[in-house]
């Protein structure tokens, strides 16, 4: 089901709750969310928070991007980047089709050498520009797998995949982020690869968590520490796992099962002392700095703004860490911020998310909730906040 208008996220959940004839009251029971917070979203006076997106979602029997207006098609239209959508996906369907006669792929080694150019772009922020080059890649990448039939080809390949997942999640194209996992867990399986295994049941667990489907995206960290048990002992494992525990923790959050999400950030933590900053295995960017990123986005899921905004700001990124990481913290604690009251702060760290990688904060979900929050503050806020608003099309 496509997202309906643009708007913000309570007139949707209001316009969808009377399309079901449901009461206000109705839909608080369905929900379990308060009925105080729910007639507040729906008037805009509170911003959605992700629980209580999922939480409705469920009630009304849609998927989150419904409530949401992912993927956030006028703003992608002026952008240009909403054609570049369906060439990304012609090229995942051609997954089983062999290799392409038409096709004359370059050595290994140099798609190697662009597979790891574009997982770097994605993180740096350049969207658009992984966007416009990877369905070339893709084909070429699938027809060079085929071709080679070796455990280097496909693990080629599973990296593109991930790409694809990459670009489009961060676009909002959620369920095209899904087939490029499912193409990426079908090249992987073809390299025999363990820890690609394991990565992949966290980026499909983080698709559950998006969706509020946190029980199944539990099951798949289970799942994928299981996996990552067959694969070869060293630090590449234990960067895995360690991302895993941070996922869990998040998953956990979002649950509001503050104990479980404790004990898997203490596990990610103690992993991460004795990997040290692990920013270059696999581009999760692991280490201490990522678990002191998540605890803060931990905090926010389970409703402790204040200890969020607290530590958030005692957190210090280095100067190299990815923009696109950067971003997602500085989006995270503005969030935290707002909840807590601290309305010029959180402005501030909007505008930081903005300024470190541009084409990511202008589809970011929390961006823009965090955004209509201080809209609905009425506070006196800089001149430059309608213009930021303008800018994100909200």
């Amino acid at each position: 089901m496509h997202a309906l208008p643009h708007g913000h996220t309570g007139a949707r959940i209001k316009r969808l709750r009377l399309e079901r004839h449901l009461t206000q009251r109705a839909l608080s029971d369905l929900s379990q969310v308060p009925y105080s917070t729910l007639t507040k979203t729906e008037q805009g006076v509170l911003p959605a928070s992700p629980h209580l997106i999922a939480s409705v979602a469920r009630a009304l029997r849609v998927d989150v991007a419904t409530v949401t207006g992912q993927p956030y098609v006028t703003e992608l239209r002026a952008d240009e980047l909403d054609i570049l959508i369906q060439p990304i996906r012609e090229a995942l369907d051609v997954y089983d089709l062999g290799a392409d006669p038409d096709v004359a792929p370059r050595p290994l080694r140099l798609l190697q050498d662009d597979a790891e150019q574009l997982l770097g772009a994605v993180r740096a922020g350049e969207i658009k520009q992984v966007a416009s080059q990877l369905p070339g890649l893709i084909i070429e990448a699938t027809t060079a797998a085929h071709t080679a039939d070796t455990t280097e080809g496909w693990l080629l390949l599973a990296s593109y995949y991930r790409t694809a997942y990459d670009v489009t999640s961060k676009l909002g194209y959620h369920d095209l982020a899904t087939i490029g996992l499912s193409r990426m867990e079908w090249a992987a399986e073809r390299g025999s690869d363990a820890v690609i295994g394991g990565m992949y049941r966290y980026m499909r667990a983080l698709t559950y968590l998006r969706a509020g489907q946190y029980r199944t995206g539990d099951r798949l960290i289970r799942m994928g520490l299981t996996v990552l048990g067959q694969a070869e002992a060293g630090r590449e494992r234990d960067v895995l796992t360690g991302q895993l525990h941070l996922g869990a923790a998040v998953m956990a959050g979002r649950a509001q099962n503050g104990g479980d999400a404790d004990e898997h950030l203490d596990e990610a933590d103690r992993i991460a002392q004795l990997t040290g900053d692990a920013s270059g295995v696999h581009w999760l960017s692991f280490g201490p700095t990522n678990v002191a990123v998540h605890r803060v986005s931990v905090l926010a899921e389970l409703d402790e703004y204040g200890q969020a905004a607290q530590i958030g700001r005692t957190v210090k990124l280095p100067k190299d860490w990815p923009a696109s990481r950067r971003s997602h913290h500085y989006a995270e604690l503005a969030r935290a911020q707002m909840w807590d009251g601290s309305l010029d702060d959180s402005f501030r760290n909007l505008l930081l998310a903005r300024r470190i990688a541009p084409q990511q904060a202008r589809y970011h979900q929390t961006v823009r909730e965090t955004y209509t929050g201080l809209e609905a503050a009425k506070r006196q806020l800089p001149e430059t906040f309608l213009s930021f608003g303008s800018w994100l099309g909200a």
